[in-house]
């Protein structure tokens, strides 16, 4: 302890904040198994016990927040994920200094805008009257597509849109990895007569596979944790039904209904499938390839 002092000094303020805004507010969660009234307070309110997980698994809304959650998220891994590991092994690869940094300058601005941008980009792009896609598709003889109020379209908007706000930031960890691959390990294949593709595939793919499937049990980790933000902000009446999700859910029924109770146990599942699913990946991950979160 004397020895490490100072090291556990710089390292109190992380135990304080974790302490007062990530451990603290759990307490909170305990609304979900009471008829929390604001009056009474947390204390106050009478315990239900599972009462509003029943209701929430016996309502006609469970199936369709699931399935909409569950594709949102299935749909956003399965194309987003690979997106940032090609982008960096093509930069990588590219050789053209003043191209290279262009590309990776382009990818990676969406990261520094807000979500309220983005969504009000994708909005005007897609307008029927003056969006820049239907408008291109008018001049190449189509009819013009009313994107944003049309169901079967919400999904590829939602994941086309993540991709481009998401792709140059997660580019840059696998940039990172690649940088970290030792040079001689290229040198000695280029004696060995090995090519661009093999060196490619034989050397910088293994080398990048630990930091892949970390990367991949964080991100299935968080596949149902679907923010709200960007859902509230993309979705329309007419795409309730494909757009709404957990987290959606929990906004309309805790804030907007004060059905505080009802909307911390909706909150509470959520995070317990995420959880499991983070688990599992863990698991699965140390299985397949041996490296894992913990």
């Amino acid at each position: 302890m004397k020895r490490d002092r100072q090291l556990l000094v710089l390292f109190l303020p992380c135990l304080v904040f974790y302490i007062i805004f990530r451990y603290g507010p759990l307490f909170g969660l305990t609304i979900a198994f009471k008829d929390y009234n604001v009056f009474e307070g947390i204390f106050g309110s009478k315990w239900v016990g599972f009462k509003h997980f029943a209701n929430f698994f016996s309502s006609s809304d469970f199936l369709l927040l699931f399935k909409n959650t569950l594709a949102l998220g299935f749909l956003t891994l399965l194309f987003g994920f690979p997106i940032p590991i090609l982008l960096a092994i093509s930069l990588n690869e590219l050789r053209v200094k003043w191209l290279k940094k262009s590309i990776q300058t382009l990818t990676y601005l969406p990261a520094f805008l807000s979500i309220v941008i983005i969504c009000s980009m994708v909005m005007d792009f897609l307008s029927p009257s003056t969006g820049l896609i239907n408008k291109l598709m008018v001049a190449l003889g189509f009819e013009k597509i009313y994107f944003m109020i049309m169901p079967e379209w919400f999904r590829t908007i939602y994941v086309a849109s993540d991709i481009w706000a998401t792709a140059g930031y997660d580019a840059i960890i696998y940039l990172a990895a690649v940088a970290g691959i030792s040079p001689t390990l290229y040198e000695a294949a280029k004696v060995d007569g090995c090519s661009r593709w093999k060196s490619l595939w034989n050397i910088t793919l293994p080398s990048l596979m630990p930091t892949i499937l970390i990367m991949f049990i964080l991100k299935t980790g968080k596949m149902l944790q679907i923010g709200y933000e960007k859902v509230l902000l993309l979705y329309t009446p007419t795409t309730y039904e494909v757009a709404d999700v957990f987290s959606t859910y929990v906004y309309r029924k805790g804030l907007v209904e004060s059905n505080y109770s009802y909307a911390a146990a909706v909150g509470m599942f959520e995070a317990l499938i995420a959880m499991i699913m983070l688990l599992s990946a863990n698991f699965i991950s140390k299985k397949a390839g041996g490296k894992g979160l913990w």
